[in-house]
């Protein structure tokens, strides 16, 4: 990835970011996005990259459901790398081709599920009012309980977090591709 933060030489990294390397590298494959900026301070990759985890592999939402979430994050903040990274994500875990696109674009898309539009507006309302009036949250709390529904908003606000990290440090692939903003 490019990035504006200086790059990484394995060799001269200190014990506990080559630690920290070595664990990323061993749950996910390899080190991409945020990671790369984050090994900055190695304590904090250590923190996020176990929340990352959990928020990406281990809620108990359907993957299809919480890369909706994070689809909607990745739009909402513009994030040229988030997308990239997890449309493909989505896509392969079911989610509706015209749903990607439509989000990519910032229209409301056509959901085939409920649970879809459900997580779609938490989302846009979290974003754009910063809170959730009582009929949403409600819905919300029926459709997927505290526990879920706790988890949902931690994968908004992790990915947030992903997606100011790969802006802010203007992340991309370094192959050139075409961006999925302008």
């Amino acid at each position: 990835m490019k990035s504006r933060l200086s790059l990484f030489n394995e060799a001269s990294m200190s014990v506990q970011q080559r630690e920290i390397l070595d664990e990323i590298k061993a749950g996910r494959g390899d080190i991409k996005g945020p990671f790369l900026a984050w090994l900055h301070s190695p304590e904090l990759a250590q923190h996020s990259q176990k929340l990352g985890a959990f928020c990406r592999y281990h809620t108990q939402l359907p993957r299809r459901l919480s890369e909706l979430a994070i689809l909607v994050t990745a739009a909402w903040w513009q994030s040229q790398a988030e997308w990239l990274i997890h449309a493909p994500i989505a896509e392969a875990e079911g989610l509706n081709v015209h749903v990607i696109e439509a989000i990519r674009k910032g229209n409301e898309p056509t959901f085939e599920h409920d649970e879809e539009r459900l997580i779609y507006h938490v989302g846009q309302t979290l974003y754009h009012t910063k809170r959730l009036g009582t009929p949403l949250y409600q819905e919300a709390l029926a459709v997927f309980g505290e526990s879920s529904l706790v988890e949902l908003i931690g994968i908004f606000g992790y990915y947030s977090y992903v997606a100011m990290t790969l802006n802010c440090f203007e992340m991309l692939p370094s192959d050139p591709l075409d961006l999925p903003f302008k």
